[in-house]
């Protein structure tokens, strides 16, 4: 148990480092984006001295360094600042402004919603297609399992949200184009109206999972101890469920996780598509007026998100592994 919570703590101490270095390529590259906010919100009809007012009273006037410190300190803080396209110039500051924290928390929630749909179809469906196609390798449903994998992995994304769009809300209308869900909608509107994106991402996820657990399966299918349970006379999908499958875990733990964490920094694509009120919309959105604060919380949640995974990927790893948990 020590050892397990050392490794914890190291893997978090790098995360926590690696998210410093992250926050440091975030802000300058958001900062080197071509156009400027101010330009953006006052256009074509800007004066020298309108746009020199509105960047002094948004502090990008400042020194870089000193922006980037103000901006660290209020991450440490949890105040992610306020959004620069709901400020009220006239009273910057005060009433009518909205943060970024009251802007992001709805959007991430319907993020979050659509992951855990995503998830909850991909992952049962991956893992039993791998199976599957382990005890079934090199017959026709292997192949044609492989080929269907191959052609989800290879197509881009917003053209299969378009192929599901055309046979599943136009050919035949069984659930909406639109995502356009909203609070205190019903749980079953919601599901309903999440179902197309959901479907899309599970189609790019369930590849990558369902490849890796046909591999991490049939890697161990010439193992001393599975040529054993054959001898004994156990059934074919026993010896697999039962005795290759839990051996198999790590593998597919991490792939299972990188693709978790998919589902949440990966949407921007499918939100766009369908229109779907996450944090991927509003990134996109926020990157069109320049709203510097937003597109750094976005990334900045993005890029958390992926180091939690792939720390939580880490850690179930070494748990499933006696091997990792004992290295001596």
């Amino acid at each position: 148990m020590l050892s397990i919570l050392k490794i914890v703590l190291q893997r978090l101490g790098l995360g926590l480092v690696t998210l410093f270095v992250v926050s440091i390529v975030i802000f300058i590259a958001v900062n080197s984006l071509p156009g400027d906010f101010a330009e953006a919100i006052l256009g074509q009809g800007a004066t020298p001295e309108s746009v020199a007012t509105i960047r002094r009273d948004l502090g990008l006037d400042q020194p870089l360094v000193m922006r980037y410190l103000e901006w660290l300190k209020g991450m440490l803080t949890l105040d992610l600042g306020t959004s620069f396209a709901q400020l009220n110039f006239a009273n910057f500051g005060g009433a009518g402004t909205t943060t970024v924290a009251e802007q992001i928390a709805p959007r991430l929630k319907n993020t979050m919603f659509l992951a855990a749909v995503t998830a909850c179809i991909a992952v049962p469906l991956a893992v039993t297609l791998g199976i599957l196609a382990a005890l079934y390798r090199n017959t026709a449903f292997d192949k044609a399992a492989n080929m269907f994998t191959l052609s989800s992995i290879s197509s881009p994304e917003f053209f299969m949200a378009y192929v599901l769009i055309l046979f599943l809300a136009v050919l035949n209308p069984i659930f909406p184009s639109l995502s356009n869900i909203y609070d205190g909608m019903a749980f079953s509107e919601r599901l309903e109206k999440s179902m197309l994106p959901a479907l899309t991402l599970t189609l790019v996820v369930t590849a990558h999972m369902m490849r890796m657990t046909r591999a991490a399966i049939i890697s161990l299918l010439a193992s001393p101890y599975i040529e054993m349970a054959r001898l004994k006379g156990l059934s074919p999908i026993r010896v697999i469920v039962v005795h290759a499958l839990p051996n198999a875990l790590a593998p597919i733990i991490n792939v299972v996780a990188l693709n978790l964490a998919y589902l949440i920094t990966g949407v921007v694509v499918v939100e766009v598509v369908f229109v779907y009120p996450g944090i991927g919309q509003l990134f996109v959105d926020s990157v069109k007026i320049r709203d510097i604060p937003v597109v750094q919380a976005c990334c900045l949640i993005f890029a958390a998100a992926y180091i939690l995974l792939n720390l939580t990927a880490d850690v179930l790893s070494i748990i499933s592994n006696p091997r990792l948990r004992h290295p001596k």
